[in-house]
């Protein structure tokens, strides 16, 4: 049934795709929202498209940026403190790489590097300058090891799927814990190791309902947040008292 149901998506894309003006590669989501509720446990979106004429595929997806700190603790007079660390702004909050056949195949590591397909080809940026080289390698490490397990970089390179010569799909899971925000999803087509056409399509991560409205009013409202979150601790303190005064 999912067969079917991806054909017939791929059929009406390629109908699509072939009135307009014959491009090398066109491509789409099948949902530009993940909307996050209560209970929201991740989702799978899948990216389809199709080329003109024969090539490899490869798909990029950056969450939106965020600094990162990564600290090292060190256990000083019997006590684990934080003795180091190493700031990272601008750090995409989710990373993944998907292709058709292993990178080193498709394209050459000048082409990688320039457009930062691989986790090895990020270019993350560090505020401290007086880091020696080794010491920014170690954090960089620990920071990349940190988000794949949390499932935010993907520690292997994804499938890009060709359903004959021409049509494509791949699926782009998020797990739970994803970050909201404005997503890009980069699709490039490489042909004899340099890519002639390419493609950004973005996707939104937002919460909505209840969820999304108590985080609005804790960032406008910061403040007032905070009091009415003591009130209540303290109203349900008193409230889990009740039962034992009379004991």
């Amino acid at each position: 049934m999912r067969r079917f149901r991806w054909i017939v998506i791929a059929a009406l894309f390629c109908a699509s795709a072939g009135a307009a003006a014959a491009e090398p590669l066109v491509a789409d989501l099948t949902s530009h929202l993940i909307a996050i509720t209560t209970g929201f446990t991740g989702t799978n979106v899948v990216l389809f498209g199709a080329t003109e004429g024969h090539g490899d595929v490869i798909v990029v997806v950056r969450g939106p940026e965020r600094d990162a700190v990564v600290r090292r603790k060190s256990r000083v007079a019997g006590i684990w403190i934080n003795t180091l660390d190493v700031a990272f702004p601008g750090t995409p909050s989710y990373y993944a790489v998907f292709s058709n056949r292993p990178l080193d195949e498709i394209a050459p590591p000048q082409l990688l590097a320039l457009h930062q397909i691989g986790i090895t080809n990020l270019r993350l940026r560090v505020l401290e300058k007086n880091r020696s080289p080794e010491e920014i390698a170690a954090f960089r490490a620990a920071l990349i090891r940190e988000q794949q397990q949390l499932g935010l970089f993907a520690e292997e390179v994804g499938k890009v799927s060709f359903l004959g010569d021409r049509l494509f799909r791949a699926t782009i899971a998020f797990p739970a814990n994803v970050p909201t925000g404005t997503y890009l999803v980069e699709v490039f087509l490489v042909r004899d190791q340099k890519i002639v056409s390419g493609q950004t399509t973005p996707l939104v991560v937002s919460q909505v309902g209840v969820d999304a409205e108590v985080n609005e009013f804790a960032e406008r409202r910061a403040l007032l947040y905070g009091v009415i979150a003591v009130a209540g601790a303290a109203m349900a303190g008193w409230l889990a008292s009740l039962p034992f005064r009379n004991a």
